[in-house]
């Protein structure tokens, strides 16, 4: 063939952590993978290795030996004990027991420690009377036992319920907090109602899929404002908050919120999930900050795992490590070790 050649145009741009957060989130939701990953003898110790750099534990023991490391360090402590979205009236039951062993744990070591949950856990998408009756009976041990208990925030559609149903619980109780999401449209205006109600709002960037036309897309440059902008509201209020995050940037800019609000700051923590943040959470600790880090527990840890992978898929490279190089140990109790030439950002993010 003669002529000029047209020169070959380049493949399009591909967007491949879009492309791998969403398979991660496809990978989240598939049963029988979910499965294979807690029984396949090949599969499962190799899911545990990477799994347990996220979570605290699969039993009570191990997530309060993790908790005792945590406050050992100089921070506070908050536990959930793992699962949502239960439909089965005995197993909502059998967790709301576990959250009271949970509990009684807490008070008799006297550790600095709060509970997190999801109401979804204790039943209330099957029958919302029982998720009231568990949440009810958690707040009244957590009560006597002198623990904090903060309920967790879960999809779009949940948020009146779960927001109706703090607002029972505030009507006997004054320790029960409740988290808002800064991705939702709705939190602004949500936010007059609770702070008039006891208990801590612990804010968060929100990480459940949801609409635009209800909340901002995760990586909407507008987002990182209207976070820092709730978190100032919150701090100068005088009520009892969390500000919860592990984007360095967020956490980076505590030390100016705090300043903003003045004297009178909040009675606020800056919270961070276990395995992600760790030098951050150190250094603000080390400012004068009260920290406070979140551990989960329990088998249902599929969902949990593949969702802290999908929110930045650099972190693949790092599962990988730690697939291959963690030492395999049934009880969960050391943690990965970062070998020599994997190098973690502060985030807990593998860089080249």
């Amino acid at each position: 063939m003669t002529g000029t050649r047209t020169p070959l145009a380049p493949p399009p741009a591909e967007r491949h952590d879009d492309a791998a957060a969403d398979a991660l989130r496809r990978l989240a939701l598939d049963e029988d993978l979910k499965a294979r990953a807690a029984t396949d003898p090949a599969l499962a110790g190799l899911a545990w290795r990477v799994a347990r750099r996220y979570v605290a534990g699969r039993t009570l023991p191990e997530v309060l030996g993790r908790v005792r490391e945590i406050t050992a360090a100089g921070h506070t402590a908050t536990v959930d004990f793992m699962g949502e979205s239960t439909r089965d009236a005995a197993l909502a039951d059998a967790a709301t027991e576990e959250f009271l062993r949970l509990v009684a744990a807490v008070r008799d070591g006297g550790l600095r420690c709060s509970v997190s949950l999801d109401l979804s856990h204790l039943g209330s998408v099957l029958d919302r009377d029982l998720g009231r009756r568990n949440a009810t009976r958690i707040a009244e041990a957590t009560a006597a036992a002198g623990v904090e208990m903060v309920l967790s925030m879960e999809g779009p559609d949940r948020v009146d319920q779960i927001l109706d149903d703090h607002a029972h619980l505030c009507e006997r109780f004054d320790h029960v907090g409740v988290t808002v999401q800064a991705r939702l449209h709705r939190t602004d205006a949500d936010l007059p109602a609770l702070l008039d109600r006891p208990g801590r709002i612990r804010l968060v960037k929100g990480a459940y899929d949801t609409p635009t036309a209800l909340a901002l897309p995760r990586e909407d440059p507008a987002l990182p404002g209207r976070f820092d902008a709730l978190a100032r509201r919150l701090l100068r209020s005088g009520h009892p908050c969390s500000i919860a995050t592990h984007d360095v940037e967020r956490l980076d800019r505590v030390d100016a919120l705090v300043a903003e609000a003045g004297l009178h700051a909040a009675p606020y923590r800056v919270e961070v999930l276990d395995g992600l943040g760790p030098h951050q959470v150190a250094q603000l600790r080390d400012r004068g900050h009260p920290t406070q880090v979140y551990l989960v527990y329990g088998s249902e840890w599929w969902l949990y795992v593949c969702n802290r992978l999908a929110e930045d898929p650099r972190r693949l490279l790092l599962a990988l490590v730690d697939a291959v190089t963690a030492e395999m140990d049934v009880s969960g109790v050391p943690r990965p070790a970062n070998p020599a030439g994997v190098h973690l950002d502060g985030d807990g993010r593998a860089t080249s």
